[in-house]
Parts: C-alpha cells; sequence; structure tokens
C-alpha cells in the first residue's frame, strides 16, 4: 500500500483549514487517512504575526522512514520545519531565481 503525506481540505468557504495526513495515494482527496499528522491554519488570528502549523514531528518521521513520499507542498512545510533537509530526495526541486 503506497502510502503519501497530503493535505486534507476541511473547513467553510472563507474559513479553510488543512489537515496533514498519510493517506493511501489512490484515495481521494478527502477520503479516510491512516493517520492524521497535524494541522494547518493559513488564516492568521488577531494578534498573530504568523501562519500556524501544528504537527507531530516523531509521526511524520515514522512514516518517511517506511517509505511514504510526500507531496510537493507538505515537502516544502517539512523543509521550511526543518524535519527534511533542503538537499534530500524527498525536497522539492526548486529552479534557481534569475
Amino acid at each position: 500500500m503506497p502510502i503519501r503525506l497530503r493535505f486534507q481540505l476541511h473547513g467553510n468557504r472563507h474559513d479553510k483549514i488543512f489537515h496533514l495526513v498519510a493517506i493511501d495515494q489512490r484515495v481521494r482527496r478527502d477520503g479516510k487517512p491512516a493517520e492524521m499528522l497535524g494541522i494547518l491554519n493559513p488564516r492568521l488570528q488577531l494578534g498573530q504575526e504568523h501562519k500556524t502549523m501544528e504537527w507531530s514531528v516523531d509521526r511524520i518521521k515514522y512514516w518517511l522512514s517506511v517509505g511514504a513520499t510526500p507531496s510537493k507542498s507538505v515537502a516544502k512545510y517539512l523543509v521550511m520545519g526543518n524535519i527534511i533537509k533542503p538537499e534530500s530526495r524527498l525536497a522539492p526541486k526548486l529552479l534557481p531565481k534569475p
């Protein structure tokens, strides 16, 4: 069963949140995941300066160690959170700026 780390879309029309999940890659976007690993809230709350991402680092590292592959958007957040290294094979290959 090929596992993929990706985002699931939840919430109301103008108040979306994303769940970081480990899920079989053949299942639809909002299908039942094998495990929920974190929550991304892209909206700023009153008094906040940064978007919030809550995740379980040890479970993410476990899924990566057993062969799960992150989607491109999830890989960018994992690089920003220092969970995977930018030179890793799992990190997205970004084009150099001209």
